[in-house]
């Protein structure tokens, strides 16, 4: 996967997943998703913290794994200042006891950032997707991976990021709901 959005651009929704070991449950990575049966309280409480970070922005993906009191958080953020608070809300999590930061911060760039600008306008400026996607309090689709629901939505999105200028290819990793 390449970093620089100049050349790959990435899409879907908001990706804050719990995995518990080393497995990823692809049907409960979005916090618009009733928690997963069996999710510990640790689980929904750091679920809880990384949606309230200030910064915690379309732009980024955040996603993280529970083993026991162990959380390991991964992802992709634009910011480092939101790797280090992701890191420091996990840690005070009550029943947390080691917190494993393996978030990757994006490499500034004003022209990926203008392509984040571009494909956010083209995504969320198509009325048939800002009415589903973009009146909630966390817009559910983000520039990087996730769920939307429906296949004609996933095209749609395909097709509109696509035609973004400066952008050379698109890799659309957004999973249909239910599938």
């Amino acid at each position: 996967m390449t970093k620089n959005l100049g050349i790959t651009v990435l899409l879907a929704t908001l990706t804050l997943c719990v995995c518990f070991g080393a497995e990823h449950d692809k049907n409960h990575n979005d916090v618009f998703v009733p928690s997963p049966a069996g999710e510990t309280n640790i689980a929904r409480e750091v679920r809880h913290q990384l949606v309230m970070l200030p910064y915690y922005g379309i732009f980024d993906d955040l996603a993280f794994f529970v083993a026991g009191s162990t959380v390991t958080l991964v992802g992709e953020v634009t910011r480092p200042t939101l790797k280090s608070d992701a890191e420091n809300v996990a840690k005070h999590v009550e029943g947390v006891t080691q917190v494993i930061n393996n978030i990757e911060v994006l490499p500034p760039s004003p022209m990926d950032d203008q392509i984040r600008l571009a494909e956010y306008r083209t995504i969320y400026g198509d009325p048939a997707l800002s009415t589903r996607y973009g009146f909630r309090a966390l817009p559910s689709i983000h520039i990087l991976e996730g769920v939307v629901s429906n296949e004609g939505d996933k095209n749609l999105i395909n097709v509109r990021a696509n035609g973004v200028p400066n952008v050379f290819s698109v890799t659309n990793n957004l999973q249909v709901e239910g599938s």
